[in-house]
């Protein structure tokens, strides 16, 4: 438990900061639906008249955007790689911090498991990702709700929080098993962000290129894309498989691999 407690001060700082950033990110985009509501003119029209390409890279697809939840559904897409950014360099961090900082020698010196260990550090990383979450949740139910005239979004966007969840916690667990795998303890969150800036380059060019969906299943983007929580109302069984298939994968990776690893000290 102290070791959890140690987690959980050492990322404190970061937490808030990130925090931050996702309260402003809310605000900010909201604050620019209502500007455009106020021009009076189409939203939806405006967007379609852009290239395809752009439309991509701004996550409209078929959001009605002349709705406060359908304009959320763009935001959330960044919303989404905030949330993955941070959990992969968590993850990542948690694991290789020790030997970039030299204090590895005391860690190991304690009378606690290497098991023991990874598990009181995903438990720190956890509670981490929920409270972001929770902000980012509070935040966006709050500012979409204003815009909402009256209109109850509350489950709307509980789903879309759901699904980050999940994402984050992909992230998170992928983070970890690079670290635990990667002998190279500073250059594992840059290798983290590497992977998920790719995937995310690659959910990207699925919307911009149809012959690409077939490549859909390799990137967890798609997976909770904002676009097909909110038409169908729930998330795809197989992409729910999907997700726990690697949740169990990387996490089987972390522990095996960081039980088995030559720490620098």
């Amino acid at each position: 438990m102290n070791l959890f407690k140690r987690e959980m001060k050492a990322n404190r700082k970061s937490l808030i900061i990130w925090s931050i950033g996702v309260i402003f990110m809310v605000a900010a985009g909201m604050g620019k639906y209502s500007s455009l509501e106020g021009t009076g003119q189409s939203m939806n029209a405006l967007m379609a008249d852009m290239p395809k390409s752009l439309q991509a890279i701004m996550g409209t697809g078929s959001l009605d955007l002349s709705t406060p939840i359908g304009y959320y559904g763009v935001i959330f897409l960044y919303l989404a790689v905030m949330g993955a950014i941070h959990a992969a360099m968590l993850g990542s961090n948690i694991i290789a911090k020790e030997e970039r900082d030299k204090t590895v020698e005391f860690l190991l010196v304690k009378p606690v498991s290497r098991t023991r260990m990874i598990t009181f550090k995903l438990l720190a990383a956890l509670v981490n990702i929920l409270i972001f979450n929770i902000v980012t949740f509070a935040s966006s139910v709050g500012m979409v709700q204003k815009y909402g005239e009256g209109v109850n979004v509350t489950g709307d966007i509980t789903m879309l929080m759901i699904g980050m969840f999940i994402l984050q916690l992909i992230f998170l667990v992928i983070g970890t098993a690079i670290a635990a795998i990667y002998k190279n303890a500073k250059k594992a969150t840059s290798l983290a962000t590497g992977i998920l800036l790719i995937l995310f380059i690659l959910s990207i060019a699925i919307d911009m290129n149809e012959k690409l969906d077939g490549l859909k299943f390799l990137t967890p983007f798609k997976y909770y894309d904002a676009k097909l929580v909110l038409e169908e109302g729930g998330f795809e069984p197989l992409y729910l498989t999907l997700s726990a298939l690697l949740l169990l994968g990387f996490t089987i990776v972390t522990y095996v691999f960081y039980r088995k690893r030559d720490m620098n000290v």
